[in-house]
């Protein structure tokens, strides 16, 4: 034990993170287990130690964004159970359409009351645009209305909206422009409360995945959803895209990315938040996209991502009580431990946030860019 704490500690303290320091980032352990759990299994012995109680921290954000700025994660991440992860990417298949439907099940039909409960009333579960907004509800509003004007979308236009969520696109570009809107999703929630918050409007939800996809569209957005393709299929999902969009549309990607091309994501987000996610890097966008489309615009606004995160946490945290009977004490920290990592990694420049806007190539056109 003594072994495991003096080697953590060194790698905190690379961080400027001490061990029961009093300091709001600083780490409290509540039970010695905790360096035995994370020496064996890294990330996910990290986030279970957390999710048993055995260490806590103030601030979790901040101790997330000093281990991200010191890059402690990367240095970590040489391990037997880290390189036996990496290994097993040359094997393991992520995104097949055989898994396509285990994120709908495992997190998006968690239950309609939590995100309710965590979201802008609109329910957006992807980053705010906050570049002039003050609350969570501008913020996702002027998110939803720059998709909007950065495809140039008119009344009576058709457009695909794939991993639709609960249809908060499809709602706001039916109301405000005039739109008719197909979404795609693999949450059967999702799909039953998005036709009932669309009620009335030329909005249809197809519970589908994408490689099933039928008809051609003015339009195609996905909003946090090439997360869950993996890298093995990011060349098959763009020449999908590609033959279903009318040859004058615009394709806008808005997805999570990365500094570094990966084969996988993390370990304790695959066990508990994400099966089978990982981000995309430039290069892995680039590659999957060449001669397919042409680039018209490319909009990082990955800080914007620490906010709406942090506004999640709040907004989860403050109604907890609402939800805590069915739920229960683990969730709420793994839930915590979730959305607070992932605000200090977007703080720390960990992750970026795209807006790609994407032509057909060989289609000619005067793309002017939109912020």
């Amino acid at each position: 034990m003594d072994r495991a704490k003096a080697a953590i500690e060194t790698l905190l303290a690379e961080a400027d993170v001490r061990i029961n320091g009093d300091r709001p980032w600083d780490i409290r352990v509540n039970n010695e287990v905790a360096y035995k759990m994370i020496i064996r299994n890294g990330s996910i012995g990290f986030g279970e130690a957390y999710m048993a109680g055995y260490w806590e921290s103030e601030k979790l954000d901040e101790l997330i964004e000093h281990l991200f700025r010191a890059r402690v994660v990367e240095k970590a991440r040489v391990s037997f159970t880290t390189l036996a992860a990496y290994l097993s990417t040359f094997t393991r298949n992520r995104g097949t359409k055989q898994k396509a439907f285990d994120i709908g099940r495992r997190h998006y039909d968690l239950g309609n009351d939590l995100f309710e409960r965590m979201l802008d009333k609109r329910m957006t579960y992807t980053c705010g645009y906050w570049k002039d907004a003050q609350t969570l509800d501008a913020a996702q509003e002027a998110k939803l209305d720059l998709v909007c004007r950065k495809i140039g979308l008119t009344a009576g236009q058709h457009v695909l909206d794939i991993g639709c969520g609960w249809g908060s696109f499809a709602k706001f570009a039916a109301e405000k422009y005039g739109a008719r809107v197909t979404g795609l999703t693999v949450s059967k929630e999702q799909a039953a409360l998005g036709r009932e918050l669309c009620k009335g409007l030329p909005v249809e939800f197809r519970l589908q995945d994408y490689r099933d996809l039928t008809g051609m569209f003015d339009h195609i957005v996905s909003l946090g959803m090439f997360e869950h393709v993996g890298y093995r299929h990011y060349s098959e999902f763009m020449h999908i895209v590609h033959d279903h969009l009318n040859d004058g549309g615009l394709f806008l990607l808005h997805t999570i990315g990365g500094d570094y091309s990966v084969r996988s994501g993390d370990a304790w987000l695959d066990k508990y938040i994400f099966p089978n996610g990982m981000v995309p890097s430039i290069a892995q966008i680039g590659t999957s996209i060449e001669q397919l489309f042409s680039m018209e615009d490319w909009h990082n606004f990955g800080t914007d991502y620490d906010k709406t995160l942090m506004a999640w946490f709040h907004n989860f945290d403050q109604r907890w009580t609402e939800i805590a009977d069915k739920y229960g004490d683990t969730f709420y920290r793994m839930w915590k431990f979730y959305l607070l990592t992932c605000a200090g990694s977007f703080r720390a420049r960990g992750a970026q946030l795209w807006q790609i806007v994407l032509s057909k190539e060989d289609v000619p056109r005067d793309y002017r860019s939109v912020r």
